[in-house]
């Protein structure tokens, strides 16, 4: 015990001698990210699409679900507008419908791109694009708003899930119009996150509203889809 005692002095001193040696110093780091992209996508122009006009022309972002992910294009054509239109379905907008890669998520950044890249080659009226999209595509379509606010007219995602920062930002998408949809019976993604993102919307003064399916589960893309009231209030949005 008298060796303990005489060695415990030596060993705390040591300790703090290490302790006050140990430093955090504080920094930062600015670059420049450079990464080359790449999306497969589906183009629909409206039948009196005339790129030797003046006329410029709405675009609606279609963003598809999981399921969808990967290189057959095909896919991308079993839900939503895409469907639509295979069946014979005429819009008054253009219709960008990207597909997402096998076993990867949406990513806004690569999205914006490709959005900025269509706006840029077609006749598109810049202060009327909107986004939509059905579950992954639900919350991806959040994703791309919260990313570039200042850009879109108008969002309009169904059954997507929340990020657990959005809430927090609500305010970021106050001038923007968003029109949410979703399941009550919702099983995948539970409809309570969209109904509080909602509600915190509409608290910080913006327009937002929310469709709730009283009987449906996962799918309420089907209907939602089929509603021409989804389109008629799109094109009523305008970015200031």
């Amino acid at each position: 015990m008298k060796n303990f005692s005489a060695i415990l002095p030596l060993v705390l001193s040591a300790w703090i001698g290490i302790q006050a040696q140990t430093v955090q110093h504080e920094g930062s780091f600015t670059g420049t990210v450079i990464r080359q992209v790449s999306l497969n996508y589906l183009l629909y122009l409206p039948e009196s699409y005339d790129p030797d006009k003046d006329k410029t022309w709405p675009l609606l972002v279609f963003l598809h679900g999981s399921g969808e992910r990967g290189n057959d294009i095909e896919k991308i054509k079993v839900h939503g507008p895409p469907k639509l239109i295979e069946a014979g379905q005429h819009f008054p907008f253009i219709v960008l419908s990207p597909q997402c890669p096998d076993k990867r998520d949406w990513d806004a950044e690569t999205i914006y791109a490709l959005v900025k890249n269509i706006a840029g080659r077609y006749m598109v009226d810049e202060n009327r694009i909107y986004v939509t999209g059905l579950s992954m595509g639900g919350w991806a379509t959040w994703d791309l708003a919260m990313a570039y606010p200042g850009y879109f007219a108008a969002i309009a995602p169904v059954c997507g899930r929340i990020d657990r920062n959005y809430p927090r930002r609500a305010d970021e998408l106050k001038s923007m119009p968003v029109w949410a949809f979703h399941g009550a019976a919702d099983d995948v993604v539970p409809v309570t996150d969209a109904a509080k993102m909602i509600r915190l919307l509409q608290d910080a003064g913006g327009n937002a509203r929310i469709t709730i399916y009283p009987g449906a589960n996962h799918d309420s893309w089907t209907e939602t889809y089929n509603n021409p009231e989804l389109y008629e209030w799109l094109l009523k949005q305008s970015r200031p």
